[in-house]
């Protein structure tokens, strides 16, 4: 009996637990339930507001001269004197003299020019006047004799005065060469510039086709721009050939400060780079220096600039943050209801700031410019101002 009793109070036990428990659990009162609110989004928007659009086409490149110049001697010899401008990075004015060479072996050549002259000049004198004897002899033999017969040139000593004449023309030839020679042991700027590398000096020998200095004016730069296919669309390359030009704006940032400088382009190179797949165009600048006017930024040589050229008049467009777009093509309109809808806009073209739409928006479309993690159609929304 005692055995009995300890195995059923057990069984007792757990029986009456979890009838209490099954009667707590449905006597409990119900639990109260509450609508679960969709959190709403802060957005900025934009009004959509058609405007006059002028397309920008962007490029960079390096500012280069238009007109440089490797400065050689024409004669041999040696520099005795030089510029103070002939350093690098000397500015000069066309006409300046940048070098002078030894002139003293020239000064004697002149010499030996002149006395050859000279020489030529008497003996052309000297036959002339025999010439002039000859013919009086000869008219005073044919007063004695009338049936003698015509003098010729060797009589009238024709073919001496000819000799004696080119001799002459061969001297003074040589004089001029000589006077040349001379005159290029001086050698002048070809025009304003300024000296890139100075290559000979005081003391230096050079000989005929010596290198002395590479130079470059400075009255216009030029920036070779390439530009794609695709930019090609929204330029007027062919007023080029017209003499229209295109206006550019050239930027570079130079000691944390960004200058700007005004430009044109000018002509276009004609091909395609077969490498790139980029033509290029030229922009010029003039005076890159500002030597023509005061408190300007110079437009250094190998100077790394943007530039914006200006382009086609696109007509009257949505200009929209380009990064408002969803995909690439989507803008998120908010309806009267404060809601996203999703519409797929047409864009005529995009920069990295702007895309240009001409379809898929209309004026006064209220649109969403913060970007938005997986919208989503009629999502609530409300606007941070």
């Amino acid at each position: 009996m005692a055995r009995t009793l300890k195995v059923l109070l057990p069984i007792v036990f757990i029986v009456l637990a979890v009838g209490a428990s099954f009667v707590m659990v449905q006597s409990r009162p119900a639990a109260m339930q509450k609508p679960v609110s969709l959190p709403v989004l802060l957005v900025s928007v934009n009004t959509a507001k058609r405007q006059p659009v002028t397309f920008v086409v962007r490029s960079q490149g390096s500012v280069s001269p238009r007109t440089e110049t490797i400065l050689m001697s024409e004669v041999s010899g040696q520099i005795i004197d030089v510029s103070p401008a002939f350093v690098s990075g000397g500015f000069f004015k066309r006409g300046d003299i940048l070098v002078r060479i030894d002139p003293r072996n020239y000064q004697f050549a002149v010499k030996r020019a002149k006395a050859g002259v000279a020489k030529a000049q008497t003996q052309v004198a000297t036959e002339s006047a025999l010439a002039g004897y000859a013919y009086e002899d000869w008219q005073r033999l044919r007063e004695f004799d009338r049936a003698s017969r015509e003098a010729s040139s060797l009589a009238l000593r024709k073919p001496q005065l000819q000799a004696a004449i080119a001799e002459l023309e061969s001297k003074e030839a040589d004089l001029e060469m000589a006077q040349e020679d001379l005159n290029r042991t001086i050698i002048r700027a070809p025009y304003d510039g300024m000296v890139r590398e100075k290559i000979a000096d005081v003391g230096q020998f050079v000989n005929i086709g010596g290198q002395l200095a590479r130079t470059f004016a400075v009255d216009r730069a030029e920036v070779r721009l390439p530009l794609t296919q695709r930019d090609l669309q929204f330029l007027d390359l062919a007023s080029l050939d017209t003499g229209a030009r295109l206006p550019v704006t050239l930027t570079a940032d130079i000691g944390g400060q960004t200058f700007t400088w005004s430009a044109k382009i000018v002509r276009s190179e004609g091909v395609f780079d077969s490498t790139s797949r980029v033509l290029y165009v030229v922009a010029q600048i003039e005076d890159p220096y500002g030597l023509d006017v005061a408190d300007h930024e110079p437009l250094r040589i190998g100077t790394f600039v943007t530039a914006e050229i200006v382009g086609n008049f696109g007509g009257q467009l949505f200009a929209v943050p380009r990064h408002a777009l969803s995909r690439g093509k989507t803008l998120w309109l908010v309806d009267d209801e404060f809601r996203l809808q999703p519409s797929d806009v047409h864009i005529v073209r995009m920069d990295e700031k702007f895309a240009y739409i001409d379809g898929g928006l209309k004026e006064g479309d209220r649109y969403t410019i913060t970007p938005i993690d997986q919208p989503l159609p009629g999502m609530k929304v409300r606007f941070d101002g």
